[in-house]
């Protein structure tokens, strides 16, 4: 992946991930995060949610032991983008950090059981997530990667993995949180 385009990528996630806005992440930002994210289950749904918090638990205490170069228990920006370029997205820690909390999510949106997305189970997510809804459905176009009006298990999983692993800056997967040359 280009410097540039990974650039892009970690920085609007650090924005998103920012939750208090400081310039700074921190517990509090991951479980506010965490929340959101556990938010979209329903009211019943434990194992997704709880899934969603462990997984968003060990993202945290990644980057904590991987990327807190001056030990302040908080992680900088540029501390985030060097830690998700050499750990969080190494095959080792992947899955179980990020993947696990797209499983889960995909499980708690599909709100009919289907096994697919309908757009306004994505929209929906867009919207609790924080993200600008008027990418949504631009976005939810790009992931449809087979054309049927719906995003399969198996188009989300690619899109996550597109938008943290992928070399290609027009890969659909980049539009995952809206499109990375906006600013967040």
């Amino acid at each position: 992946m280009t410097s540039a385009v990974k650039s892009q990528k970690f920085n609007t996630l650090f924005d998103w991930f920012d939750q208090g806005g400081d310039g700074r992440l921190t517990l509090d930002d991951f479980q506010e995060m965490a929340g959101l994210f556990a938010g979209l289950a329903a009211e019943d749904d434990h194992a997704n949610a709880t899934a969603m918090r462990e997984a968003f638990e060990r993202w945290w205490q990644l980057l904590l032991a991987h990327g807190d170069r001056d030990g302040d228990g908080q992680i900088s920006r540029q501390e985030f983008i060097d830690v998700m370029e050499a750990n969080v997205t190494s095959p080792e820690h992947f899955e179980g950090a990020v993947l696990a909390i797209a499983d889960a999510l995909m499980r708690a949106l599909d709100t009919n059981g289907d096994g697919v997305l309908s757009l306004d189970e994505y929209v929906r997510m867009y919207s609790a997530l924080g993200i600008p809804p008027e990418h949504s459905g631009d976005a939810f176009k790009k992931l449809d990667r087979d054309g049927s009006g719906e995003i399969s298990h198996a188009e989300f999983r690619t899109a996550i993995s597109e938008f943290y692993l992928s070399a290609d800056e027009n890969a659909p997967g980049n539009w995952l949180i809206g499109p990375i040359d906006q600013p967040a």
